[in-house]
């Protein structure tokens, strides 16, 4: 079991779930925002670590505007790449196993089929390329490192962050009273921040290192996916599939990256939740008081 930890970017959704399970687990965790600790700045996360005597540190911090790291690349790479090497580093100094995220979009798409741990990596661009940068900075500086790939996270951190996540920009845009246009050939598998916390961590309690895929486990197209979350609500919204020639974005992106969990099957890792389950515990606990 982790008895102290650390988390980079704990105010976004998948690290306020991570620290949330780590407590409920007893363990003394600490959590850093980035105005608190600018993971770019070496010397900001050597002396953080430095002080926090962790076990084990969480990055779950990311530059994932996809769309602008096509004008703003150095961006991207600065906090997806070079900010991973100076944790790496950080890591090897403090003696301090590092467990860090990346994404689907390391793959480009073409296989047709969810993608396992051993296939080959193809970024299609500027975000993804960053992201494929920082698993090989931190692998290249040690050997005790866990390397999460997940695609589509949403949590509710997604109420309070700025960038929020694919259901509350669906809610939002339900609102509007317009007709809501979503991709139909573009398929991830959604991942529920909660239940990628959880079973991250039970990763890193049987000491599992390497690189690790924890998607939704649900293959399902982007316009699908719209669907049941306006049928989860209880909403009846124009929804009108579109395609990737019709709705052009600045960055390419892959056309099926739904991950297999195949690796944490065999460990005997209890699954990720059934999507419209995970849907319906989101919903569930966004319409709690913030009070309970």
């Amino acid at each position: 079991m982790i008895r102290r930890a650390v988390v980079f970017g704990s105010s976004g959704q998948l690290g306020m779930e991570l620290v949330r399970e780590l407590q409920a687990r007893q363990c003394a965790v600490t959590g850093w925002t980035r105005a608190e600790v600018d993971i770019t700045r070496p010397a900001a996360v050597e002396n953080a670590l430095a002080r926090a005597e962790a076990e084990v540190v969480f990055n779950a911090a990311a530059y994932n505007q996809v769309d602008v790291a096509e004008k703003e690349p150095q961006a991207a790479f600065l906090v997806n790449a070079l900010a991973v090497r100076s944790l790496a580093v950080a890591c090897r100094q403090a003696d301090a196993s590092l467990v860090h995220f990346s994404t689907d979009y390391v793959f480009d798409g073409l296989a047709g089929r969810p993608y396992g741990e051993e296939d080959a990596t193809h970024p299609l661009g500027a975000y993804a390329v960053s992201k494929l940068a920082g698993e090989l900075y931190a692998q290249a500086y040690l050997d005790r490192v866990l390397i999460v790939r997940t695609s589509g996270v949403f949590g509710l951190g997604g109420l309070t962050t700025a960038r929020g996540n694919f259901v509350e920009l669906m809610l939002r845009l339900a609102g509007s009273g317009r007709p809501i246009r979503v991709v139909e050939d573009h398929v991830a598998s959604p991942s529920f921040a909660p239940a990628l916390a959880a079973r991250t961590i039970d990763l890193v309690d049987r000491r599992q290192f390497g690189v690790c895929h924890i998607g939704g486990g649900t293959p399902i197209s982007w316009f699908q996916f719209a669907g049941m979350i306006f049928q989860t609500a209880g909403l009846e919204p124009m929804l009108l599939a579109t395609n990737e020639r019709e709705y052009r974005t600045p960055a390419r992106r892959p056309k099926y990256s739904a991950l297999s969990n195949a690796r944490i099957e065999r460990l005997g890792l209890a699954p990720m939740p059934p999507l419209r389950a995970a849907l319906e515990q989101y919903f569930a606990e966004r319409s709690r008081p913030a009070s309970q």
